[in-house]
């Protein structure tokens, strides 16, 4: 049985996912307790910022204690974590490991950090020798249903945050990124966010300090740009092609004669404003000069709405990418439920043939390598197509949910 015990951000609190977390120094101990102490064959651990799940595997039901566990590895007690835990076992269990590596359970829908962050944990898991044939098959399948998802939708297209979406509009109106120059009023976080992307695409960054150049100069060092002071505003403006602004002062920054004084010097090739401060940095003015592009953080959160609603409709279709993978999953699972009693009517009836033919020899005599040969041929092909149709039928019944029943008859009239 597949067992899944946890809380995620749907159900707890960041202090309590932060109480329960499991650095990576710890995995190894805490995977051996765990199967120590809660009786699972296989298990893994998934720590992140938004969830903390136990995946294990037994022969019987040991939700309560993995649950246990969980708290008492942490030094908690678990009626104080009751309200926030679930607990999965079978085919629920299963489809929220598929929904999970997918990122259909995260927090941003289709956000692509968290399949790296489920396949560490199954690393980790490996290294620790606590990952057996389930385990390492739903790692395999789910992944699989994870990558056919995010290859058939575009669950994960358009960007739904607002520095990722600053970017993609960046994109639009530039096309490749490469070689184009990106402009810091500020060191806000989100800023930080959408100039290191942009970096990552090719682009240039000027960082602008306010009273102190110290930490402009740290962010630039960070982006492999340069710093420069706030009174340069309309020189660097000039030079380049994109401008982040997010100082968190409490006026206007960048006034429209600033944008009108920088794209008389720049031949008003097009220009690409981005403010993301509360108040605004940018004087909505400026969004007027001939060739200039203006967002706010109202226009921003409006784009990643509308991508976040295609996201959903994509989901959809995910999750009917994730029901055929889940199905042919459950079906290796359940098989594996019949392979030993195949095993022993196969040896059943082989050490069966045998005693025959050691009979049959004691009455006939001594056989030529010819007949030796014709008996073991012509007793091993009764052998094979007497079990070729149970065979077939126990293999199509492992899908049955009522199989564990009919194993336990045939065993019964087989004398197993």
């Amino acid at each position: 049985m597949i067992v899944v015990v946890g809380l995620s951000h749907q159900t707890a609190p960041l202090e309590v996912r932060e109480a329960l977390a499991c650095p990576r120094e710890r995995m190894g101990e805490a995977l051996e307790r765990l199967r120590e102490e809660s009786g699972l064959a296989e298990a893994m651990i998934l720590s992140t910022c938004n969830r903390v799940e136990i995946y294990g595997r037994a022969p019987e039901s040991v939700a309560e204690p993995a649950a246990e566990f969980l708290a008492r590895f942490h030094g908690r007690r678990l009626d104080e974590l009751e309200s926030y835990l679930y607990r999965l076992e079978g085919e629920p269990a299963v489809r929220h490991a598929f929904r999970v590596a997918a990122s259909l359970d995260s927090m941003v829908l289709g956000e692509p950090q968290i399949f790296g962050q489920v396949k560490q944990a199954y690393e980790a898991a490996e290294e620790a020798g606590a990952l057996g044939s389930v385990l390492n098959t739903l790692r395999n399948r789910s992944f699989a249903a994870a990558k056919r998802a995010r290859t058939e939708t575009a669950i994960g297209r358009n960007a739904v945050s607002v520095s990722h979406v600053a970017v993609e509009l960046a994109r639009k109106i530039f096309g490749d990124l490469r070689d184009r120059s990106v402009l810091l009023v500020g060191a806000g976080k989100m800023s930080e966010v959408a100039a290191r992307q942009m970096v990552r695409d090719g682009a240039r960054a000027t960082v602008l300090g306010g009273r102190t150049l110290e930490r402009a100069e740290q962010l630039a060092a960070a982006l492999g740009g340069r710093a420069a002071p706030l009174e340069a505003l309309r020189s660097e403006m000039a030079r380049v092609d994109v401008v982040i602004s997010g100082t968190g002062a409490p006026g206007l920054v960048v006034r429209r004669e600033d944008v009108e004084a920088a794209q008389a010097a720049r031949r008003h090739r097009p220009l690409f404003l981005i403010d993301i401060a509360v108040p605004r940095d940018i004087e909505p003015e400026a969004g007027k000069v001939k060739s200039v592009f203006l967002y706010d953080l109202d226009d921003l959160r409006s784009v990643a709405d509308a991508n976040l609603r295609e996201r959903r409709k994509e989901a959809a279709l995910a999750e009917a990418i994730l029901d055929q993978e889940i199905r042919a999953f459950l079906e290796w699972r359940e098989s594996l439920d019949v392979v030993p009693l195949l095993v022993e009517l196969r040896s059943r009836a082989d050490e069966i043939r045998r005693t025959e033919i050691d009979r049959a020899r004691r009455r006939l005599g001594p056989l030529t390598p010819e007949q030796e040969k014709a008996v073991e041929a012509m007793t091993s092909g009764i052998v094979n197509k007497i079990l070729h149709p149970p065979t077939v039928e126990l293999k199509k019944m492992a899908s049955n949910r009522h199989h564990t029943e009919y194993v336990g008859l045939i065993r019964k009239l087989f004398g197993l």
